[in-house]
């Protein structure tokens, strides 16, 4: 399996070409080596600009991109994933998604496509996204290419201890999505007094403890030199500190597919 750098840049949302690809340049100038990006946000140009003008070589750079859950039927994997490679002017990813399991998703059509185009050499690794614990057990009776990774929304609110212990013991990296909590880790008792005590920001807690997880790869949004120097210098927490953050009671789930416009 794949050695995933952590933290990964996360480019959700960051549609704007130009400041998506300074973003880009400017997080892989300051040490990331992991870049998200998808179909569905419409900046796979914009990424590709980041990389080819950062001093950055290719090689270097831990590259994952995720098929649209329209674009899952056969045909349109293969065609589509083509046309992500041509956007991000790369001949391969090295992690191809699954993005949603849903829309053309089906699991004995689609997977055997991924089978194929890592054979090929086009996704070096493949992936899936948003996957529970059956779907995955679905997924790995079909494939024969093992499978990376699974990207899920992961906070210290919704920890996925579950999911978690099945993709260690299968050796899966969990790629935490949402490790911010979108602007709510400040309402989280727990995380805001870490914060003060360390002169940080409830953000960087839970982001501190994502990376302090086996088998969890973060991957932040951010946009601008400082905010991305801070998820990338995520402070160390002391056991105790990630024994209280382990121990948080409440439950909030901040990515509901059932709202999201391609459902």
């Amino acid at each position: 399996m794949p050695t995933i750098p952590s933290p990964g840049l996360g480019t959700s949302g960051n549609d704007d070409p130009d400041q998506c690809a300074e973003t880009v340049r400017q997080a892989l100038e300051i040490g990331y080596r992991h870049v998200d990006t998808a179909q569905m946000y419409d900046n796979e140009s914009a990424v590709g600009d980041g990389i080819a003008a950062s001093d950055v070589p290719r090689e270097e750079v831990f590259l994952a991109t995720k098929v649209h859950p329209s674009n899952l039927a056969p045909e349109d994997v293969r065609e589509t994933t083509a046309e992500s490679l041509e956007r991000l002017g790369v001949s391969a990813v090295d992690l191809l998604y699954v993005h949603w399991p849903m829309r053309a998703y089906d699991a004995e059509a689609t997977l055997p496509v991924f089978d194929e185009l890592h054979e090929e050499g086009t996704a070096e690794n493949v992936a899936v996204s948003n996957f529970t614990t059956e779907l995955l057990d679905e997924a790995r009776e079909i494939l024969d290419a093992p499978i990376a990774a699974n990207q899920v929304e992961m906070h210290p609110l919704l920890p996925q201890d579950d999911l978690l212990d099945y993709c260690r013991e299968r050796d899966v990296t969990i790629v935490a999505y949402a490790p911010l909590m979108q602007g709510e880790a400040g309402d989280v008792d727990e995380l805001a007094e870490i914060a003060e005590s360390r002169d940080t920001t409830p953000e960087a807690v839970s982001l501190a403890w994502l990376r302090q997880r086996d088998g969890v790869v973060p991957i932040p949004k951010a946009t601008g030199e400082d905010h991305l120097r801070a998820n990338f210098e995520t402070p160390d927490l002391s056991a105790e500190e990630v024994r209280r953050i382990d121990a948080i009671e409440e439950r909030e789930r901040l990515v509901d597919p059932d709202d999201a416009p391609w459902n």
